[in-house]
């Protein structure tokens, strides 16, 4: 009796299986690459809320530093005290007000941050927050920049124009407003961060 050999037929994939597999590998690859995307967005969306809170404490210092400058020599005559204070210059008060609205600013910005977290994929938030970041930069630098000159003059005076440099007998008043003055731009270094990681997260939108 002779042994039947088993035999093995290849059956051939038709083209109509061949198009039905197409579009699900498609799928596959293309949430596949959704997920990594949604994983980036939400990884620079964490980083920006980090950036976020520091820079408002920073803005925050600033304002509070500048705000609480005042001093008062300890050396006076009957009708003259040398005393002073922030609000006795318009550009530090103007300082106050614009570091006090930045502040303000980030502060209430922290919610849509989370948002950016939340759904990493979502475009409306992170354009929002690039617009008004964007505003708070050039706020916060007309303000630094401004009192920075003021400071400089301060400490250095000028001969041209016959002004005095005063911090050699206001001491602790110029170091608080200097320190003010650097904790303003800290503030503006970090919202410049804010926006480019804003940009970088819309590139793939």
């Amino acid at each position: 009796m002779e042994k039947s050999e088993a035999t093995t037929i290849e059956v051939a994939e038709t083209s109509r299986e061949r198009k039905g597999k197409a579009p699900l590998l498609a799928a596959v690859v293309a949430a596949e690459h959704h997920a990594k995307a949604a994983a980036h967005k939400r990884g620079v969306a964490i980083f920006d809320l980090i950036l976020r809170i520091s820079a408002a404490a920073a803005a925050l210092g600033a304002t509070v530093a500048m705000g609480t400058a005042e001093q008062t020599l300890p050396f006076f005559t009957q009708f003259f005290q040398f005393q002073a204070s922030y609000d006795d210059l318009p550009t530090f008060s103007f300082f106050v007000i614009a570091m006090a609205i930045v502040t303000a600013y980030l502060v209430l910005s922290v919610p849509f941050s989370i948002v950016c977290i939340v759904r990493p994929v979502a475009a409306a938030p992170r354009l929002l927050l690039i617009l008004l970041d964007t505003l708070a930069v050039t706020l916060a630098t007309s303000a630094g920049g401004a009192s920075a000159a003021i400071v400089y003059l301060a400490h250095n005076g000028n001969s041209d124009a016959n002004w005095l440099a005063i911090c050699q007998q206001f001491t602790d008043f110029c170091q608080r407003v200097s320190g003010a003055v650097v904790g303003s731009f800290i503030a503006v270094a970090l919202l410049i961060f804010l926006v480019v990681l804003s940009a970088i997260a819309l590139k793939k939108h």
